[in-house]
Protein backbone atom coordinates (compact mmCIF):
# COMPACT_ATOMS: atom_id res chain seq x y z
CA UNK A 1 0.00 0.00 0.00
CA UNK A 2 2.77 2.10 0.90
CA UNK A 3 4.21 1.19 -2.42
CA UNK A 4 1.27 2.43 -4.12
CA UNK A 5 0.92 5.91 -2.54
CA UNK A 6 4.70 6.66 -3.07
CA UNK A 7 4.18 5.87 -6.74
CA UNK A 8 1.39 8.59 -7.13
CA UNK A 9 3.24 11.34 -5.27
CA UNK A 10 4.65 12.72 -8.65
CA UNK A 11 1.31 12.57 -10.50
CA UNK A 12 -0.16 14.57 -7.40
CA UNK A 13 3.23 16.86 -7.20
CA UNK A 14 2.88 17.22 -10.95
CA UNK A 15 -0.93 18.51 -10.62
CA UNK A 16 0.23 20.95 -7.56
CA UNK A 17 2.81 22.88 -10.28
CA UNK A 18 0.11 22.87 -12.67
CA UNK A 19 -2.33 24.45 -10.88
CA UNK A 20 0.16 26.72 -9.39
CA UNK A 21 0.75 27.94 -12.84
CA UNK A 22 -3.07 28.55 -13.46
CA UNK A 23 -2.79 25.72 -16.06
CA UNK A 24 -4.77 22.80 -16.43
CA UNK A 25 -2.90 19.93 -16.28
CA UNK A 26 -3.35 16.39 -17.90
CA UNK A 27 -1.78 13.52 -16.93
CA UNK A 28 -0.87 10.42 -19.40
CA UNK A 29 -3.63 8.66 -18.46
CA UNK A 30 -6.65 11.42 -19.94
CA UNK A 31 -8.36 9.64 -22.70
CA UNK A 32 -8.78 12.64 -26.24
CA UNK A 33 -11.83 13.53 -25.57
CA UNK A 34 -10.81 14.97 -21.86
CA UNK A 35 -7.92 16.26 -24.02
CA UNK A 36 -10.66 18.08 -26.39
CA UNK A 37 -12.59 19.16 -23.86
CA UNK A 38 -10.07 20.78 -21.96
CA UNK A 39 -8.97 22.60 -24.98
CA UNK A 40 -12.25 23.88 -26.02
CA UNK A 41 -12.72 25.18 -22.35
CA UNK A 42 -9.11 26.82 -22.84
CA UNK A 43 -10.28 28.58 -26.15
CA UNK A 44 -13.51 30.33 -24.87
CA UNK A 45 -12.19 31.44 -21.90
CA UNK A 46 -9.33 33.09 -23.95
CA UNK A 47 -12.16 34.69 -26.44
CA UNK A 48 -14.09 35.89 -23.23
CA UNK A 49 -11.25 37.57 -21.65
CA UNK A 50 -10.30 39.42 -25.33
CA UNK A 51 -13.96 40.39 -25.69
CA UNK A 52 -13.58 42.13 -21.95
CA UNK A 53 -9.98 43.22 -22.84
CA UNK A 54 -10.18 44.67 -26.12
CA UNK A 55 -13.53 47.10 -26.31
CA UNK A 56 -15.61 47.40 -29.31
CA UNK A 57 -14.52 50.17 -32.14
CA UNK A 58 -16.43 53.34 -32.77
CA UNK A 59 -18.81 52.77 -35.44
CA UNK A 60 -17.49 54.55 -39.01
CA UNK A 61 -19.65 57.07 -39.64
CA UNK A 62 -20.63 57.67 -43.19
CA UNK A 63 -20.98 61.03 -44.45
CA UNK A 64 -23.51 62.17 -46.72
CA UNK A 65 -25.84 64.92 -47.56
CA UNK A 66 -27.38 65.30 -44.25
CA UNK A 67 -23.50 65.42 -42.52
CA UNK A 68 -21.29 63.18 -40.27
CA UNK A 69 -23.53 62.53 -37.83
CA UNK A 70 -26.63 62.22 -39.78
CA UNK A 71 -28.24 65.17 -38.99
CA UNK A 72 -28.98 68.10 -41.17
CA UNK A 73 -26.06 70.10 -42.49
CA UNK A 74 -25.86 73.18 -40.84
CA UNK A 75 -25.52 76.55 -42.80
CA UNK A 76 -25.61 79.85 -42.35
CA UNK A 77 -27.76 82.27 -44.23
CA UNK A 78 -28.59 85.73 -45.34
CA UNK A 79 -32.48 87.18 -46.15
CA UNK A 80 -32.48 89.40 -48.89
CA UNK A 81 -33.30 92.89 -48.47
CA UNK A 82 -33.51 96.17 -50.13
CA UNK A 83 -30.59 98.59 -49.48
CA UNK A 84 -28.79 100.97 -52.12
CA UNK A 85 -26.25 100.09 -54.57
CA UNK A 86 -23.45 102.47 -55.95
CA UNK A 87 -22.95 101.76 -59.57
CA UNK A 88 -18.86 102.19 -59.93
CA UNK A 89 -16.70 102.35 -63.10
CA UNK A 90 -13.81 101.04 -61.41
CA UNK A 91 -10.12 99.87 -63.03
CA UNK A 92 -9.56 103.50 -65.05
CA UNK A 93 -5.35 103.73 -65.44
CA UNK A 94 -4.75 107.55 -64.77
CA UNK A 95 -1.51 109.82 -64.02
CA UNK A 96 -1.55 111.86 -61.51
CA UNK A 97 -0.79 115.56 -63.43
CA UNK A 98 -0.57 118.73 -62.09
CA UNK A 99 -2.79 121.99 -62.92
CA UNK A 100 0.29 123.94 -63.67
CA UNK A 101 3.27 123.00 -64.44
CA UNK A 102 5.83 125.85 -65.21
CA UNK A 103 9.38 125.70 -65.50
CA UNK A 104 11.19 129.06 -65.09
CA UNK A 105 13.27 130.62 -67.39
CA UNK A 106 15.25 133.59 -67.49
CA UNK A 107 13.98 136.25 -70.01
CA UNK A 108 17.81 138.08 -70.58
CA UNK A 109 21.09 137.56 -69.86
CA UNK A 110 23.39 137.88 -67.30
CA UNK A 111 25.16 136.76 -63.99
CA UNK A 112 22.97 135.18 -61.24
CA UNK A 113 23.28 136.94 -58.02
CA UNK A 114 20.81 135.51 -55.79
CA UNK A 115 19.15 132.72 -55.01
CA UNK A 116 15.88 133.17 -52.75
CA UNK A 117 14.22 129.95 -52.88
CA UNK A 118 14.87 126.42 -51.32
CA UNK A 119 14.45 123.42 -52.88
CA UNK A 120 11.16 121.49 -52.35
CA UNK A 121 9.59 125.01 -50.81
CA UNK A 122 6.10 125.89 -50.75
CA UNK A 123 6.01 128.97 -52.66
CA UNK A 124 2.75 131.66 -53.52
CA UNK A 125 2.44 133.37 -56.74
CA UNK A 126 4.57 136.62 -57.02
CA UNK A 127 7.34 135.17 -54.69
CA UNK A 128 10.95 135.93 -55.36
CA UNK A 129 12.96 133.24 -56.85
CA UNK A 130 16.11 134.34 -57.87
CA UNK A 131 18.05 138.03 -59.36
CA UNK A 132 20.30 138.72 -62.50
CA UNK A 133 22.50 141.23 -62.44
CA UNK A 134 20.40 144.47 -63.07
CA UNK A 135 23.22 146.56 -63.46
CA UNK A 136 23.67 146.72 -66.91
CA UNK A 137 20.01 147.51 -67.88
CA UNK A 138 20.16 149.87 -65.08
CA UNK A 139 22.54 152.11 -67.05
CA UNK A 140 21.05 151.26 -70.38
CA UNK A 141 17.63 152.38 -69.04
CA UNK A 142 19.02 156.03 -68.01
CA UNK A 143 21.01 156.65 -71.54
CA UNK A 144 17.68 155.93 -73.07
CA UNK A 145 15.92 158.76 -70.80
CA UNK A 146 18.30 161.07 -71.71
CA UNK A 147 17.95 160.67 -75.38
CA UNK A 148 14.04 160.67 -74.47
CA UNK A 149 14.13 164.32 -72.70
CA UNK A 150 16.27 165.29 -75.84
CA UNK A 151 13.92 164.66 -78.21
CA UNK A 152 11.13 165.93 -76.01
CA UNK A 153 13.07 169.37 -75.90
CA UNK A 154 13.62 169.32 -79.90
CA UNK A 155 9.86 168.37 -79.91
CA UNK A 156 8.49 170.91 -78.17
CA UNK A 157 10.63 173.81 -79.72
CA UNK A 158 9.33 172.48 -82.98
CA UNK A 159 5.36 173.12 -81.72
CA UNK A 160 6.53 176.74 -80.62
CA UNK A 161 8.23 177.37 -83.92
CA UNK A 162 4.77 176.12 -85.64
CA UNK A 163 2.24 178.16 -83.86
CA UNK A 164 4.16 181.03 -84.56
CA UNK A 165 4.35 180.06 -88.94
CA UNK A 166 0.57 179.90 -88.66
CA UNK A 167 0.05 183.15 -86.87
CA UNK A 168 3.02 184.96 -89.72
CA UNK A 169 0.78 182.85 -92.40
CA UNK A 170 -2.30 184.47 -91.25
CA UNK A 171 -0.90 187.96 -92.14
CA UNK A 172 0.88 187.15 -95.03
CA UNK A 173 4.01 187.59 -93.42
CA UNK A 174 5.66 184.22 -94.52
CA UNK A 175 5.53 181.89 -97.12
CA UNK A 176 3.41 179.20 -97.37
CA UNK A 177 5.63 176.50 -97.80
CA UNK A 178 7.37 177.13 -94.61
CA UNK A 179 4.35 177.06 -92.61
CA UNK A 180 3.21 173.89 -93.85
CA UNK A 181 6.86 172.56 -93.58
CA UNK A 182 6.77 173.10 -89.96
CA UNK A 183 4.07 170.58 -89.27
CA UNK A 184 6.48 167.63 -90.64
CA UNK A 185 9.23 168.54 -88.47
CA UNK A 186 6.37 168.21 -85.53
CA UNK A 187 5.19 165.09 -86.67
CA UNK A 188 9.33 163.27 -86.74
CA UNK A 189 10.18 164.64 -83.55
CA UNK A 190 7.03 163.28 -82.03
CA UNK A 191 7.81 159.67 -83.72
CA UNK A 192 11.81 160.23 -82.21
CA UNK A 193 10.06 160.69 -78.49
CA UNK A 194 7.59 158.06 -79.03
CA UNK A 195 10.35 155.60 -80.01
CA UNK A 196 13.12 156.96 -76.85
CA UNK A 197 9.83 156.12 -74.54
CA UNK A 198 9.62 152.75 -76.01
CA UNK A 199 13.18 151.97 -75.43
CA UNK A 200 13.22 153.00 -71.70
CA UNK A 201 9.77 151.38 -71.11
CA UNK A 202 11.75 148.25 -72.48
CA UNK A 203 14.70 148.69 -70.05
CA UNK A 204 12.23 148.82 -67.46
CA UNK A 205 10.74 145.28 -68.34
CA UNK A 206 13.93 144.23 -68.70
CA UNK A 207 14.76 144.97 -64.78
CA UNK A 208 11.57 143.30 -64.02
CA UNK A 209 13.05 140.31 -65.67
CA UNK A 210 16.37 140.44 -63.94
CA UNK A 211 14.09 140.09 -60.63
CA UNK A 212 12.62 136.34 -61.29
CA UNK A 213 9.30 135.51 -59.00
CA UNK A 214 7.41 132.28 -59.02
CA UNK A 215 3.90 132.71 -61.97
CA UNK A 216 1.82 130.31 -60.27
CA UNK A 217 1.38 128.75 -56.70
CA UNK A 218 3.23 125.87 -56.25
CA UNK A 219 5.74 123.67 -54.74
CA UNK A 220 9.38 124.31 -56.14
CA UNK A 221 11.49 121.97 -57.60
CA UNK A 222 15.51 120.95 -57.81
CA UNK A 223 17.87 123.84 -58.32
CA UNK A 224 19.25 124.01 -61.77
CA UNK A 225 21.42 126.41 -61.14
CA UNK A 226 23.30 128.54 -58.64
CA UNK A 227 23.88 131.92 -57.52
CA UNK A 228 27.43 133.22 -59.25
CA UNK A 229 26.59 131.26 -62.80
CA UNK A 230 26.12 133.33 -65.86
CA UNK A 231 22.64 132.55 -67.28
CA UNK A 232 22.09 133.38 -70.77
CA UNK A 233 17.88 133.40 -72.17
CA UNK A 234 15.99 130.22 -71.72
CA UNK A 235 17.55 128.83 -69.18
CA UNK A 236 15.96 126.96 -67.11
CA UNK A 237 16.01 127.90 -62.81
CA UNK A 238 14.01 125.74 -61.27
CA UNK A 239 10.17 123.62 -61.72
CA UNK A 240 7.39 124.85 -60.00
CA UNK A 241 4.16 122.35 -59.71
CA UNK A 242 0.92 123.28 -58.34
CA UNK A 243 0.15 120.62 -55.53
CA UNK A 244 -3.34 121.68 -54.25
CA UNK A 245 -5.93 121.20 -55.82
CA UNK A 246 -3.88 118.69 -58.17
CA UNK A 247 -5.06 116.71 -61.18
CA UNK A 248 -5.83 113.27 -62.76
CA UNK A 249 -5.60 112.40 -66.31
CA UNK A 250 -7.02 108.73 -66.83
CA UNK A 251 -8.61 106.34 -69.60
CA UNK A 252 -12.02 105.24 -70.02
CA UNK A 253 -13.69 103.22 -72.32
CA UNK A 254 -15.41 104.49 -75.00
CA UNK A 255 -18.18 102.24 -74.00
CA UNK A 256 -18.64 103.84 -70.18
CA UNK A 257 -19.40 107.12 -72.16
CA UNK A 258 -22.95 107.25 -72.57
CA UNK A 259 -23.33 106.42 -68.76
CA UNK A 260 -21.23 108.89 -67.79
CA UNK A 261 -22.67 111.77 -70.08
CA UNK A 262 -25.96 110.90 -68.65
CA UNK A 263 -24.66 110.84 -64.72
CA UNK A 264 -23.19 114.12 -65.53
CA UNK A 265 -26.53 115.67 -67.15
CA UNK A 266 -28.48 114.24 -63.87
CA UNK A 267 -26.07 115.04 -61.05
CA UNK A 268 -23.39 117.63 -62.40
CA UNK A 269 -19.57 116.66 -61.56
CA UNK A 270 -19.48 113.19 -60.58
CA UNK A 271 -17.02 111.59 -57.53
CA UNK A 272 -14.10 110.09 -58.54
CA UNK A 273 -11.97 107.82 -55.95
CA UNK A 274 -8.21 107.88 -56.55
CA UNK A 275 -6.47 104.58 -55.53
CA UNK A 276 -3.23 103.29 -55.47
CA UNK A 277 -1.22 101.47 -58.28
CA UNK A 278 -2.25 98.28 -56.65
CA UNK A 279 -5.86 99.46 -56.53
CA UNK A 280 -6.26 98.84 -52.85
CA UNK A 281 -5.69 101.82 -50.82
CA UNK A 282 -7.67 104.96 -51.03
CA UNK A 283 -6.10 108.06 -51.80
CA UNK A 284 -8.03 111.15 -52.21
CA UNK A 285 -11.77 111.89 -53.19
CA UNK A 286 -12.50 114.48 -56.10
CA UNK A 287 -14.47 115.44 -59.19
CA UNK A 288 -14.97 114.42 -62.72
CA UNK A 289 -14.41 117.89 -64.68
CA UNK A 290 -14.67 117.18 -67.93
CA UNK A 291 -14.32 114.05 -70.69
CA UNK A 292 -11.92 114.84 -74.00
CA UNK A 293 -13.96 115.66 -77.24
CA UNK A 294 -11.96 112.55 -79.25
CA UNK A 295 -11.54 109.00 -78.77
CA UNK A 296 -8.34 107.49 -79.65
CA UNK A 297 -9.11 105.36 -82.18
CA UNK A 298 -6.19 103.41 -81.47
CA UNK A 299 -6.79 102.20 -77.90
CA UNK A 300 -10.97 103.22 -78.24
CA UNK A 301 -10.00 105.34 -74.86
CA UNK A 302 -11.27 108.70 -74.34
CA UNK A 303 -9.16 110.86 -71.60
CA UNK A 304 -10.86 112.24 -68.83
CA UNK A 305 -9.63 115.12 -65.68
CA UNK A 306 -10.54 114.93 -62.62
CA UNK A 307 -9.34 117.38 -59.83
CA UNK A 308 -8.80 116.61 -56.14
CA UNK A 309 -7.93 118.39 -53.23
CA UNK A 310 -4.34 117.77 -51.91
CA UNK A 311 -3.39 119.48 -49.47
CA UNK A 312 -2.04 115.87 -47.23
CA UNK A 313 -0.26 115.76 -50.51
CA UNK A 314 -0.55 111.91 -50.90
CA UNK A 315 -0.79 112.50 -54.89
CA UNK A 316 2.43 112.87 -56.48
CA UNK A 317 3.00 114.18 -59.46
CA UNK A 318 3.65 111.69 -62.60
CA UNK A 319 2.37 109.12 -60.05
CA UNK A 320 0.19 106.15 -61.25
CA UNK A 321 -3.47 105.62 -59.75
CA UNK A 322 -6.66 103.94 -60.59
CA UNK A 323 -9.58 105.68 -60.64
CA UNK A 324 -13.40 105.05 -59.76
CA UNK A 325 -15.47 106.93 -60.74
CA UNK A 326 -19.24 106.98 -59.10
CA UNK A 327 -22.15 106.72 -62.22
CA UNK A 328 -24.49 106.00 -60.32
CA UNK A 329 -27.20 105.17 -57.19
CA UNK A 330 -29.95 102.79 -57.39
CA UNK A 331 -31.87 103.46 -53.98
CA UNK A 332 -33.58 100.57 -52.15
CA UNK A 333 -32.62 97.98 -55.34
CA UNK A 334 -33.34 94.26 -54.14
CA UNK A 335 -29.81 93.05 -53.14
CA UNK A 336 -27.97 89.71 -52.39
CA UNK A 337 -24.70 89.31 -50.78
CA UNK A 338 -21.98 88.26 -53.65
CA UNK A 339 -20.66 85.19 -51.63
CA UNK A 340 -24.43 83.80 -51.99
CA UNK A 341 -24.18 83.69 -55.88
CA UNK A 342 -22.35 80.67 -57.83
CA UNK A 343 -21.95 79.74 -61.16
CA UNK A 344 -23.12 76.51 -63.00
CA UNK A 345 -24.19 74.95 -66.59
CA UNK A 346 -27.43 76.49 -66.14
CA UNK A 347 -26.26 80.16 -65.51
CA UNK A 348 -25.87 82.17 -62.07
CA UNK A 349 -28.18 80.33 -59.11
CA UNK A 350 -28.30 80.64 -55.30
CA UNK A 351 -29.11 78.05 -52.34
CA UNK A 352 -32.61 79.34 -51.38
CA UNK A 353 -33.76 78.09 -47.57
CA UNK A 354 -37.59 77.02 -47.66
CA UNK A 355 -39.61 77.38 -44.42
CA UNK A 356 -39.41 73.90 -43.75
CA UNK A 357 -35.40 74.18 -43.91
CA UNK A 358 -35.23 72.38 -47.68
CA UNK A 359 -32.86 73.72 -50.47
CA UNK A 360 -33.67 74.98 -53.58
CA UNK A 361 -31.30 75.76 -56.25
CA UNK A 362 -32.92 78.98 -57.53
CA UNK A 363 -31.95 80.59 -61.18
CA UNK A 364 -31.31 84.39 -60.34
CA UNK A 365 -30.80 87.38 -63.18
CA UNK A 366 -28.38 90.13 -61.10
CA UNK A 367 -27.83 93.57 -62.73
CA UNK A 368 -24.22 93.42 -64.83
CA UNK A 369 -25.25 90.11 -65.49
CA UNK A 370 -21.96 87.19 -65.69
CA UNK A 371 -19.86 90.17 -64.79
CA UNK A 372 -21.76 91.16 -61.32
CA UNK A 373 -18.77 91.02 -59.14
CA UNK A 374 -18.59 94.72 -57.48
CA UNK A 375 -15.64 96.74 -56.02
CA UNK A 376 -15.43 95.14 -52.39
CA UNK A 377 -16.30 97.88 -50.10
CA UNK A 378 -18.75 100.21 -52.03
CA UNK A 379 -21.59 97.94 -51.04
CA UNK A 380 -20.95 95.67 -48.56
CA UNK A 381 -20.22 92.73 -50.23
CA UNK A 382 -24.12 93.06 -51.93
CA UNK A 383 -25.02 92.66 -55.69
CA UNK A 384 -28.46 93.78 -56.83
CA UNK A 385 -30.76 90.86 -58.29
CA UNK A 386 -33.16 91.59 -61.70
CA UNK A 387 -34.84 88.27 -61.72
CA UNK A 388 -35.22 85.30 -59.00
CA UNK A 389 -35.79 86.09 -55.93
CA UNK A 390 -38.28 88.28 -53.56
CA UNK A 391 -37.29 90.56 -50.10
CA UNK A 392 -37.74 88.30 -47.19
CA UNK A 393 -36.25 85.26 -49.21
CA UNK A 394 -33.05 83.25 -47.47
CA UNK A 395 -30.38 82.48 -49.61
CA UNK A 396 -27.24 80.22 -48.38
CA UNK A 397 -24.42 82.22 -47.35
CA UNK A 398 -21.71 79.50 -45.82
CA UNK A 399 -21.76 75.61 -45.35
CA UNK A 400 -23.09 75.52 -49.32
CA UNK A 401 -20.04 72.89 -50.48
CA UNK A 402 -22.53 69.84 -50.00
CA UNK A 403 -26.07 71.08 -50.78
CA UNK A 404 -28.12 69.76 -53.70
CA UNK A 405 -32.04 70.04 -54.15
CA UNK A 406 -33.84 69.22 -51.75
CA UNK A 407 -31.39 68.64 -49.07
CA UNK A 408 -32.04 69.15 -45.53
CA UNK A 409 -30.44 72.18 -43.47
CA UNK A 410 -30.40 73.95 -39.84
CA UNK A 411 -29.74 77.16 -39.54
CA UNK A 412 -26.21 77.34 -36.97
CA UNK A 413 -26.45 79.60 -34.45
CA UNK A 414 -26.11 83.52 -35.58
CA UNK A 415 -26.13 82.26 -38.83
CA UNK A 416 -28.93 83.94 -40.09
CA UNK A 417 -26.42 87.06 -40.89
CA UNK A 418 -26.81 91.01 -41.83
CA UNK A 419 -26.36 92.26 -45.01
CA UNK A 420 -24.18 94.30 -43.53
CA UNK A 421 -21.82 91.95 -40.99
CA UNK A 422 -18.42 90.85 -42.56
CA UNK A 423 -17.94 87.43 -43.96
CA UNK A 424 -16.79 85.71 -41.17
CA UNK A 425 -19.29 87.16 -38.93
CA UNK A 426 -21.33 83.83 -38.44
CA UNK A 427 -19.93 80.54 -39.98
CA UNK A 428 -21.55 77.17 -38.95
CA UNK A 429 -19.26 74.20 -38.45
CA UNK A 430 -18.11 72.14 -40.91
CA UNK A 431 -20.66 69.17 -41.33
CA UNK A 432 -18.09 66.86 -42.55
CA UNK A 433 -16.19 67.10 -38.99
CA UNK A 434 -16.86 64.40 -37.30
CA UNK A 435 -18.52 65.08 -33.38
CA UNK A 436 -15.40 63.82 -31.68
CA UNK A 437 -13.69 66.22 -33.17
CA UNK A 438 -15.89 69.46 -31.60
CA UNK A 439 -15.73 67.10 -28.63
CA UNK A 440 -13.50 65.49 -26.00
CA UNK A 441 -13.27 62.27 -27.46
CA UNK A 442 -13.67 59.03 -25.44
CA UNK A 443 -10.43 56.85 -24.74
CA UNK A 444 -9.77 54.36 -27.14
CA UNK A 445 -8.31 50.72 -27.45
CA UNK A 446 -4.35 50.79 -27.39
CA UNK A 447 -2.56 47.61 -28.44
CA UNK A 448 0.18 48.80 -27.96
CA UNK A 449 -0.78 49.68 -24.23
CA UNK A 450 -2.61 46.43 -23.34
CA UNK A 451 0.12 44.12 -24.75
CA UNK A 452 2.18 45.78 -21.94
CA UNK A 453 -0.73 45.57 -19.55
CA UNK A 454 -1.54 41.55 -20.14
CA UNK A 455 2.78 41.20 -20.18
CA UNK A 456 3.30 42.98 -16.76
CA UNK A 457 0.38 40.49 -15.12
CA UNK A 458 1.94 36.70 -16.27
CA UNK A 459 4.88 37.39 -14.50
CA UNK A 460 2.51 38.14 -11.65
CA UNK A 461 0.48 35.36 -12.21
CA UNK A 462 3.43 33.14 -12.33
CA UNK A 463 5.12 33.29 -9.10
Amino acid sequence: MDEQVSQHEPDAHAATFGARKGLIYVTRGRSPVAIGLAALIVVSLGYMSYRVIWPKDPPIQKSGRRGASGAPQPVAVATVARADIKIVRHGLLGTVTPIANVTVKTQLGGYLTEVGFKEGQFVQKGDFLAQIDPRPYEAQKAQYEGQLLRDQGLLDQARDDLRRYQSLKKLDSIARQQAENQVWVVKQYEGAVKSDQALVDNQTLNLTYARIVSPIAGRVGLRKVDAGSYVATQDALALVAQIDPISVIFGVPEDYIPDILRAQKKNGALEAIAFDRSDTKQLAIGRLQTLDNTIDPSTGMVSGRAEFSNRDEKLYPNQFVNIHLLVDVREQALTVPKIAVRKGAAGLFVYKATGENRIVMQTVALAGGESYDDVAGYNDGLVEILQGLTEGDRVVVDGADRLREGSEVTIAEGGDRDHHAPPDAARPPRPDRPAQDAQPSERRFDPERARERRQRRQPAETQ
